[in-house]
């Protein structure tokens, strides 16, 4: 996970508000990264222990990755950072209290049981094109080319440079090490990865990869050099407005309450789903595929939220790369816990962490990958009336890049079949609600362009 302390300042920080400000106050692309960083890397600490303690369960927290480009594109961009990150916090405070009211957890468990596998999987196949995508190894058809095939191999259709040989000769090696049971496989495959990375940048400075060097690196250069240790700014803390945006967006309140509305839904079953799948894989989960803990878990991953608006990085949330650890045998929250102090410790050594490329540390989230979908075998493919809503949560999660409509799109057709096949009675009323808070979700555009 330590990825995020890097790539979440590359996100947020080069997105100026309606006011032409950063995140962090300044007014240069860039200027706040190194706050943004610190402020990651707190929060994401604090959080996690905080999971492993009151939780006891081996998940970890930091900020979500697709919230914090929702919240820097399509919030920030239209008001003030400020007036985002207090749309940030109401959220985290709303998701709290539909947890404590008991409403969260009773939706999960309104959530047929194959539906519950078929999001385990779906993320699984989510994650390992993340890892594919994050190195490289896939890559998406520049527009100009005006193709109907949306992603190809490398960069032009084979692969490309010393950076995804990297990622290669990693991924072979976890793979070798995991089959023939060597315990700390995946650590053992970055940190090899890494050493030779770093060895390959000093002799051939590749540099990063942009469309004039399709060879470079992906998210960060791995390189020592500079300091490696120093002192956090935290400039992004505290830099929320809580009600600005319901005067500063365009379309006034309804508008904005739409914004909260569109992060409640991802956040809410991004971290149902994430939940189960690692509660699955570390097979911590009962027989209606629940964790133990579930309403702990979910009250620290709302706390997240609330706490990654105020200290200004977006909201924090349950991280599937938590099924990292669970594959090196993590059970209890002590892997938090220690999860959590790293992160700590990150703070002062940000320029180590981004010393790890991503083509050394992807791997694992391929690996990982093929472990969530051995759980395809749990559902009845035979039976349609859950197969189908089941194959469509478990393709649009890749093909759309987003767990939030996977999760969507399954549980709208499984309403749907049970109308059509006249089994209404068979719907959770909660099933029908959420169903149709989905249909609200999946139609934001022409809904927020007819109050505009």
């Amino acid at each position: 996970m330590a990825y995020i302390v890097v790539l979440n300042p590359l996100i947020l920080g080069f997105v100026p508000d309606s006011t032409g400000t950063f995140l962090g106050g300044g007014t240069e692309p860039g200027s706040g990264i190194p706050a943004i960083a610190a402020g990651t890397a707190l929060v994401a600490g604090l959080l996690t222990i905080l999971m492993g303690g009151l939780a006891n369960f081996p998940l970890a927290l930091a900020t979500g990755l697709g919230l914090n480009a929702f919240v820097a594109n399509s919030i920030a961009r239209v008001s003030t950072w400020g007036d985002a990150m207090g749309l940030v916090v109401l959220e985290g405070i709303v998701i709290l209290a539909l947890v404590l009211t008991g409403f969260r957890k009773a939706v999960f468990h309104a959530v047929p049981q194959q539906l519950k596998v078929a999001i385990s999987v779906g993320i699984g196949l989510f994650i390992a094109l993340i890892g594919f995508v994050d190195a490289r190894f896939v890559t998406r058809i520049p527009d100009a080319y005006q193709t109907t095939v949306p992603v190809q191999l490398g960069a032009d259709g084979h692969l490309v440079g010393w950076p995804v040989l990297v990622f290669c000769l990693g991924l072979l090696l976890m793979i070798g090490l995991w089959v023939r049971r060597v315990r700390g496989a995946i650590l053992i495959s970055i940190l090899a990865s890494t050493v030779l990375a770093v060895v390959i940048e000093a002799v051939g400075d590749l540099g990063p990869a942009s469309a004039d060097n399709p060879g470079g690196w992906s998210l960060s250069v791995p390189s020592l050099s500079g300091d490696l240790v120093g002192l956090p700014s935290f400039d992004t803390l505290g830099e929320v407005d809580l009600f600005g945006a319901f005067s500063s967006v365009e379309g006034g309140v309804l508008a904005a309450l739409l914004l909260v509305f569109s992060l409640l839904l991802a956040d809410f079953f991004d971290t149902m789903g994430t939940m189960t799948a690692i509660g699955a894989e570390a097979g911590l989960n009962d027989e209606a595929g629940t964790p133990e803990n579930a309403q702990r878990i979910l009250v620290v991953d709302s706390v997240a939220a609330i706490a990654g608006g105020a200290a200004g990085v977006s909201s924090n949330t349950s991280y599937i790369e938590s099924a990292s650890g669970v594959g090196e045998g993590a059970r209890t929250g002590l892997a938090s816990v220690v999860t959590g102090v790293l992160f700590l410790l990150a703070m002062f050594v940000t320029p180590l962490v981004a010393a790890i490329p991503s083509e050394a540390a992807v791997p694992a989230l391929v690996l990982v990958g093929f472990l969530m979908m051995q759980q395809v075998t749990e559902i009845d493919w035979r039976d349609v009336e859950i197969a189908i809503p089941a194959f469509l949560t478990v393709v649009l999660m890749p093909f759309t890049y987003s767990i939030s409509v996977g999760i969507g799109a399954g549980f709208v057709a499984h309403v749907l079949i049970k109308v059509v096949t006249g089994k209404v009675r068979e719907v959770h009323p909660l099933m029908w609600i959420v169903a149709g808070l989905f249909v609200v979700y999946f139609a934001y555009s022409p809904i927020s362009g007819w109050l505009s």
